[in-house]
């Protein structure tokens, strides 16, 4: 009997669950602040914006369900989870502070950006031959330094610097708390324990962050037990010439950004990446982005965040992600649950931040680690180059700020 590898290894119910959950936790600040930011600019009703998130966790769901398991020329069957890209929003704020165009437009763009993934996938992944490990090691690299700001904001309990309470030393320390509770968990820790470090770190976090009154229910209270997310709910599609070329350049970003998670997972998990894989899980990309823009929602991408987790947990079994895939679609129709999810402080989530973050940095080092750099010092340039131009949007944010606004 041939000897299953860990990918696609079924585990009881019992473990699937808390890891699956542990994925979302993970995720979850991320997947639902881009229809935040794109409902607050919309000038959304509360009950528009609970829509927008709904749908998103739905769509999540879906995606992410069909990425993990696979349906035919779908999915690359690792344990990946989907949540909205971040590089959309910038193209969907445009559209959205433009009166003539608004979220019937960004709809519109989706759909057209999902339908053109669809299309380039297969010639996209027939680049995977420029992608060898000096250039993989750097991309994954260069993603995992470049989210560290990510987490770092977590940590100091906003998205970004010029929000309220950002930097409060409570919320420094309850996100030091959970990280050393991370790292103790995972040292001493025995057998499933391990497994769900960061789970266990969020949950410690989370009661220290109750116990000292950071913690409001208030979403809780407010949100309906059920939902129902049904296409063009709260638009019907209109297709803009510009927004839609915008967002297939988002595409095609999303896409690069993606084969870097993808070789990553490879790597953490000892599957080798081959280009038919590579093309099922652009495929969903695409898919994905268009399920997005049918049902409510916007393109989507694996999230580096869960990929760093596999690295930490050690846990490799892409069923794991399905089941994670599989609450995300019951949280979209269940509000109540998904409200219950966003009680979690973002500095909690931000101590475990540090660390995914910090792993896919990480795993990109040790990928270059490999790479002979003595008899072919043009290992060393391309390290250097990429590296340099990689962290401009990092270290100097206003780089590009006299650029013309399409670009």
């Amino acid at each position: 009997m041939d000897k299953v590898h860990p990918v696609d290894e079924r585990l009881p119910l019992s473990r699937l669950l808390p890891l699956g959950l542990q994925h979302v936790l993970v995720m979850y600040a991320g997947a639902v602040a881009v229809p935040l930011i794109i409902g607050r600019a919309l000038k959304l009703a509360p009950d528009q914006i609970a829509v927008l998130v709904n749908a998103d966790l739905f769509a999540c769901g879906i995606a992410t369900l069909i990425q993990s398991v696979g349906i035919g020329p779908f999915g690359i069957r690792l344990p990946v989870m989907m949540g909205v890209t971040f590089a959309s929003v910038a193209p969907m704020l445009t559209m959205a502070n433009n009166p003539d165009l608004g979220l019937g437009s960004i709809y519109g763009s989706v759909i057209v950006a999902g339908i053109f993934g669809l299309i380039v996938a297969p010639f996209v992944s027939s680049m995977l031959r420029f992608f060898p490990p000096v250039v993989t090691g750097t991309i994954i690299a260069v993603i995992g330094i470049s989210l560290m700001r990510i987490g770092v904001n977590w940590a100091a309990g906003a998205a970004a610097p010029n929000l309220p309470g950002y930097g409060d030393p409570v919320h420094l320390l309850v996100a030091a708390f959970v990280l050393v509770a991370i790292l103790l968990i995972t040292k001493f820790g025995k057998g499933f324990v391990v497994n769900i470090a960061v789970l266990l770190g969020i949950v410690l976090g989370f009661f220290v962050a109750w116990a000292i009154g950071k913690v409001s229910f208030a979403a809780v209270s407010g949100a309906p037990w059920f939902d129902i997310i049904y296409p063009f709910q709260l638009a019907i599609p209109k297709f803009d010439v510009f927004g839609s070329l915008t967002m297939c350049l988002v595409m095609l970003v999303v896409m690069v950004e993606s084969t870097g998670m993808f070789l990553a997972v490879g790597e953490m998990t000892e599957r080798k990446i081959e280009q038919r894989d590579l093309t099922r899980g652009l495929l969903t990309d695409g898919l994905g982005t268009l399920i997005g823009g049918i049902f409510n929602t916007f393109p989507y991408t694996s999230f580096s965040q869960n990929v760093g987790l596999v690295g930490v947990t050690g846990v490799r079994s892409r069923w794991v992600t399905a089941a994670g895939g599989a609450i995300l679609l019951i949280l979209g129709l269940i509000p109540k649950l998904g409200a219950l999810v966003t009680a979690v402080p973002l500095f909690v989530l931000g101590g475990a931040g540090i660390v995914m973050f910090g792993m896919v940095a990480a795993t990109g080092i040790r990928i270059l680690a490999a790479v002979d750099y003595k008899t072919n010092r043009n290992n060393l340039f391309i390290v250097a180059i990429a590296i340099g131009f990689g962290m401009i949007p990092l270290v100097a944010p206003t780089f590009f700020a006299n650029f013309p606004k399409p670009l």
